[in-house]
């Protein structure tokens, strides 16, 4: 997967639709391979943004959990030190 797509469900505080829509933009980006479309393909990539931003937020909408929200600022520090193990070498 993607490195820059995150865990958008079961978040305290709660995943925005900005977080969502950054999320699709990205998955857009790597399925079609280009991070600027052409202007010819501009609209079938917004499109494709958009669906599925729409879609996304639908499934975090009917996910159920009995865990806890995890903590954004923890995962953000874990994250971080694996980028330093895994840029160190």
């Amino acid at each position: 997967m993607c490195r820059n797509i995150h865990v958008l469900h079961n978040l305290e505080p709660a995943t925005t639709s900005d977080e969502v829509r950054a999320a699709a933009l990205q998955y857009v980006r790597k399925v079609s391979g280009a991070a600027k479309p052409s202007q010819a393909n501009q609209a079938a990539f917004d499109r494709a943004v958009e669906e599925i931003a729409h879609a996304t937020e639908h499934l975090l909408a009917d996910l159920v959990t009995t865990a806890p929200p995890k903590d954004r600022e923890v995962l953000a520090a874990q994250a971080r030190a694996r980028a330093a193990v895994r840029y160190a070498r």
